[in-house]
């Protein structure tokens, strides 16, 4: 399996402290099957949450060498969780944030509490120059959970969605869990992440079946294969 979402390269935004705290995620993703981590720390445009890709690539290469040296059965990967912008393309091309694995794929966020009107002018101008935008977690902004036809649009438009494991439980609250669900029911979900940013958010790891079950409920086995499929497809994929 393949995480497309974390927050473990230590140091970089809101996540991992520690190559330690670092060590001790992966080693609890790998014990419930995951095999393929990308790192997608935030990159917020004049913040401290704006580390150079130098700075991320060096920390990979620390965590690849902890994650030989410790014995874990996992693979490490690259990529960003932008927080949406006008200028993407001219970011990527200029090396300040990462595409996920380095291949068409971009992740990025959203306000979570007010609406960004041109989003969709955003997400034409990343598709023109040859990217594919996936949006994190959809089912946790507001004027989303309000409103499932801007989803019906967004998906209409050709943006891919990435929800939370977690959300299918009601972790976020009952409006992303509803929001999730209607969304797994239209087949909107093209995959699926954990989102993880410390060692004591076992939420995910310690519901991990539960939550394979109820998915796998709403959406049938082999809707949620091809989430899976989806995911690892980000691995297999060229580079740009």
């Amino acid at each position: 399996m393949t995480d497309i979402h974390s927050h473990i390269i230590f140091n970089v935004d809101d996540g991992s402290r520690s190559v330690e705290e670092s060590l001790a995620i992966l080693k609890k993703l790998a014990s419930i099957g995951f095999t393929n981590v990308i790192m997608t720390p935030h990159y917020i445009e004049g913040t401290e949450y704006s580390a150079d890709n130098r700075e991320k690539l060096e920390k990979l290469e620390i965590l690849r060498d902890a994650v030989r040296e410790n014995n874990i059965n996992i693979n490490l990967y690259l990529g960003n969780e932008i927080f949406v912008k006008d200028n993407m393309v001219e970011d990527i091309e200029a090396g300040l944030i990462y595409t996920l694995n380095n291949t068409k794929y971009l992740l990025f966020e959203i306000p979570f509490h007010n609406q960004i009107l041109n989003l969709l002018d955003i997400v034409y101008e990343l598709k023109v120059a040859g990217y594919i935008p996936i949006l994190a977690h959809p089912e946790r902004y507001d004027h989303l959970k309000s409103n499932y036809k801007y989803i019906d649009e967004l998906k209409e438009e050709g943006l891919l969605f990435q929800c939370n494991y977690a959300s299918i439980l009601g972790h976020y609250g009952n409006d992303a869990y509803k929001t999730m669900k209607y969304m797994l029911k239209k087949g909107y979900v093209n995959y699926l992440g954990t989102d993880i940013h410390h060692p004591n958010q076992s939420f995910v790891i310690d519901n991990f079946n539960k939550i394979t079950k109820k998915i796998t409920k709403i959406a049938g086995k082999e809707y949620y294969q091809e989430i899976m499929n989806n995911c690892d497809e980000l691995i297999k994929e060229e580079s740009n």
